[in-house]
């Protein structure tokens, strides 16, 4: 990368705090304007996922826009970052996302931080977690191999549809998930209900590496393996 690890703790953290900031306050601002649940949750989809292309499109030059632990896990394990960088780029996500809630709530005149009381819980939201985060690791690897370029479009667009065909609303997040945890509204997760998802999501980016790392590799690739194993 040409930015100083310096810079990309700082894009890590900035990003994932914008994120984290507009699920929440969009989230906050869509239940103070319907009852209508559904009307609230398509406003809050709409904006996270917006504010997901634009954020990967500003902030990925910098320091590849993972705003994601289970991302930076998946590519420390692809050797592309490395161990000591993905722990730093974990620790800028999980404080941006805290400072995230933390600005969402004074915007809305709310405490700081306020934790969660909204149960999500149970088999079906934990496997909805996996399969979330599996589909996430897929659209950014097969986005980065055939068209980099359209990275930010295809995160927030499979973002944006994975909030309506999951039953867990596609946290996929683990540093999201964790900032959730500490705003009382539309958005929350209960704080003992983090673990579950917390696991679900890490599961969830390993399957969808390991297919991946199969299904991507070409003959050309294949070909040399083969050879060296023969020898």
């Amino acid at each position: 990368m040409n930015y100083s690890l310096t810079r990309r703790f700082a894009a890590e953290g900035l990003g994932t705090g914008l994120l984290v900031a507009t699920v929440v306050g969009s989230g906050i601002m869509a239940e103070t304007l319907t009852k209508d649940v559904a009307l609230a949750l398509l406003g809050n989809t709409l904006a996270t996922g917006a504010i997901l292309v634009v954020l990967i499109t500003i902030l990925g030059p910098i320091s590849g826009a993972h705003f994601n632990p289970a991302v930076s896990l998946v590519f420390a394990l692809k050797r592309e970052l490395r161990a000591r960088e993905a722990l730093l780029y974990v620790t800028a996500q999980i404080l941006g996302g805290l400072v995230g809630t933390i600005a969402a709530h004074l915007m809305f005149a709310l405490p700081m931080l306020d934790a969660s009381l909204k149960i999500r819980t149970g088999g079906a939201q934990w496997f909805a977690e996996a399969v979330a985060a599996f589909g996430l690791v897929a659209t950014i690897l097969a986005g980065i191999r055939f068209d980099r370029a359209a990275v930010p479009w295809l995160v927030g667009l499979y973002i944006t549809a994975a909030y309506w065909f999951t039953s867990s609303t596609s946290f996929a997040n683990p540093a999201v998930a964790i900032a959730r945890s500490f705003t009382n509204s539309f958005s929350g997760i209960r704080p003992s209900d983090l673990p579950g998802f917390i696991v679900a999501e890490l599961l969830g980016s390993l399957c969808g590496l390991a297919l991946m790392s199969w299904l991507l590799r070409s003959s050309a690739e294949v070909a040399p393996l083969a050879a060296e194993a023969k020898l």
